[in-house]
């Protein structure tokens, strides 16, 4: 067996009941052989990214050892995904959805592949995602950006909103 590669995912959702659907999706990590659930950050509200005129977001960032490859864990968080009733084929880029998650870091990997590119290419740049991460992980540095801290700085996060 190899040993475990430490992974960040980010989970959203603002379809539905999308506190529930990213509690689930959690909960589901968490019990999945191959995967320990090391921390994962409280929910935030964020507003919608991309496509502004939808619902807020429900955002958060689990932190998990897994001995999955990385294929082989993105394919279970699109597992999850459908599940959860997301239809990739049939939604709009950056529109609503039931549940997303994102294989935002595996280990200090490189990845770039046809469907699976790590660490994820808008990591740095997007609030909804650093702010979670920075709860759990607050001294990462994101290889060829710098630390989380830094690059939290340099943004808006007054809009994202930690629900309790």
């Amino acid at each position: 067996m190899s040993a475990p590669v430490r992974a960040y995912i980010g989970l959203g959702a603002n379809l539905g009941e999308a506190a529930c659907s990213v509690e689930n999706a959690i909960a589901r990590l968490a019990a999945k052989a191959g995967l320990a659930l090391v921390a994962r950050s409280q929910l935030y509200r964020t507003p919608a990214w991309g496509v502004i005129e939808q619902p807020d977001f429900i955002n958060a960032v689990a932190c998990v050892d897994t001995t999955l490859s990385a294929n082989d864990l993105l394919y279970l968080l699109l597992d999850i995904e459908r599940d959860a009733g997301r239809d990739r084929a049939a939604e709009r880029r950056w529109g609503p959805r039931a549940l997303d998650l994102d294989l935002l870091l595996y280990g200090d990997r490189r990845i770039d592949a046809p469907g699976l590119r790590v660490p994820h290419p808008h990591l740095h740049e997007r609030a909804f995602v650093l702010v979670p991460l920075a709860e759990i992980a607050p001294r990462l540095v994101l290889d060829g950006h710098g630390p989380i801290a830094a690059l939290l700085d340099r943004m808006a996060t007054g809009d994202i909103e930690a629900l309790r």
